[in-house]
């Protein structure tokens, strides 16, 4: 990341991160599918109530493990290879005790959470089921994380997309044989996704065992104070601030709850596809925070100021194209998850394409969202991306608490593209006002 053109580098480092975020969509959208149509509306509406609790153990893992990353990214960078081993046995040793933590806490807060988000009695016995064996696997899902992190943060995007790939097949055919075969519901559909993501783990810890430059011994895993506190600097404000935003999902979805079935049903479908949405701003942040923080720490200034200008092109094309094809076929893709026999099928569609339409044309905040905020991670800023969380949270809840009592349930589809907006424009004079300092910094070195 540190020699030739940004645009290509971002792209190429980002291309194969969202093949593989599309995989795991894809097999997301899949046990939705089978849900949805082997099942009922009912048992669609189950599974989507748990979306933002599910999402809060995700992001906050995929965000920690991230800020992880950057620290790894830097000393890659800088060609120390010494203060990498030493970096990758204190982020697995901090991995592995907080994904244990977060597994206890998690099924310990199941029900209550359930309860709290005014879920409907008729769905949440499937919720709570569900929602349990999502949560007995965390460390599962913690360790595929990890080691994805640790590829990306060399410039591997290759082999994650590989291990997603194989957990794609995986999970399409247990969810087939779990769900259709052996009827077990919603909870079939979990234990599928559980060993898709442990599969995943296996292949990209194979990659990372036949790196001689990351071999750990002994003195590896000696716990280093200083070193645990420069990650926890890094990693636990990305993972609050992915607290935080599910929180507000949560919120948001409590609201809904109060609707009934139809419009959690719709709101479910559309969350679905929402992946397939995000899934190119993941990528290309996850690229945006490599290429920074490597050329952060080889000190190459002129680069930064570069790779920003190509993530935000990247972006604005990425986004208009996705975009384009959603408000072109986005309906029919909806109707997948419905059974046409429902009598509620139209209405559920309905609510969905009303809310898909709307992300769709706003989408392009949440590229630009994306983009900035994980560039300011590369450099080493933690602190501002979680006050855009802050601010998400804000907006989020304002909207989903006002706008309904001004336009119904449709004042609901505007709380995500305000979310999106309000940290956006934060983000943005944040970065500037850091890349300022930033290039002082380099300068100082330099000289």
């Amino acid at each position: 990341m540190t020699n030739g053109s940004p645009v290509r580098l971002i792209f190429l480092f980002a291309l194969p991160l969202i093949l593989g975020s599309l995989g795991q969509q894809l097999y997301m959208i899949v046990d939705t599918v089978i849900v949805g149509k082997g099942v009922g509306v009912e048992a669609l509406a189950a599974l989507g109530a748990t979306d933002w609790i599910i999402w809060m153990i995700l992001w906050s893992v995929q965000a920690l493990t991230q800020g992880f990353g950057i620290l790894l990214s830097q000393r890659f960078g800088a060609g120390d290879y010494c203060g990498l081993r030493q970096v990758l046995a204190m982020a697995v040793l901090l991995c592995a005790a907080i994904a244990a933590a977060l597994t206890a806490a998690s099924l310990i807060a199941a029900r209550p959470l359930l309860s709290l988000l005014q879920t409907p009695d008729s769905i949440f016995g499937g919720a709570l089921s569900y929602l349990y064996t999502i949560c007995a696997g965390t460390v599962i899902v913690s360790a595929y994380n990890m080691a994805a992190a640790v590829l990306r943060s060399f410039g591997d995007g290759k082999s994650p997309l590989i291990a997603m790939g194989i957990a794609a097949c995986v999970n399409i055919a247990l969810d087939i044989l779990f769900v259709m075969g052996f009827g077990w519901g919603i909870v079939g559909a979990g234990i599928a996704t559980l060993i898709a993501q442990f599969i995943s783990f296996l292949y990209c810890l194979r990659v990372l065992r036949s790196l001689s430059f990351i071999r750990l011994d002994s003195g590896s895993w000696k716990p280093h104070a200083g070193c645990i506190r420069e990650l926890c600097r890094l990693g636990v404000p990305l993972a609050l601030q992915s607290v935080l935003i599910a929180v507000g999902g949560m919120i948001l979805q409590r609201v809904i709850n109060r609707y009934g079935v139809v419009l959690v049903a719709g709101f479910t479908a559309t969350n679905k596809i929402y992946g397939v949405l995000e899934c190119a701003a993941i990528a290309f942040g996850y690229a945006m925070t490599t290429y920074m923080a490597q050329n952060y720490g080889a000190c190459k200034a002129v680069r930064i100021r570069r790779g920003l200008k190509s993530g935000v092109l990247l972006s604005a094309a990425v986004s208009a194209g996705i975009s384009l094809v959603m408000l072109l076929v986005g309906k029919r893709l909806l109707s997948m998850f419905v059974p046409e026999s429902d009598a509620s099928a139209a209405a559920v569609i309905q609510t969905a394409w009303q809310y898909l339409a709307t992300m769709s044309v706003c989408l392009f905040i949440l590229y630009l969202l994306h983009t900035y905020r994980s560039a300011l991670q590369g450099l080493g800023n933690t602190a501002a991306p979680f006050v855009s969380g802050c601010i998400e949270f804000v907006m989020r809840v304002s909207i989903a608490l006002v706008f309904p009592s001004f336009f119904g349930a449709q004042g609901l589809f505007l709380a995500e593209p305000g979310a999106w907006t309000g940290a956006a424009v934060f983000l943005c004079v944040s970065y500037y006002r850091h890349e300022k300092k930033v290039m002082r910094e380099l300068e100082r070195a330099a000289a």
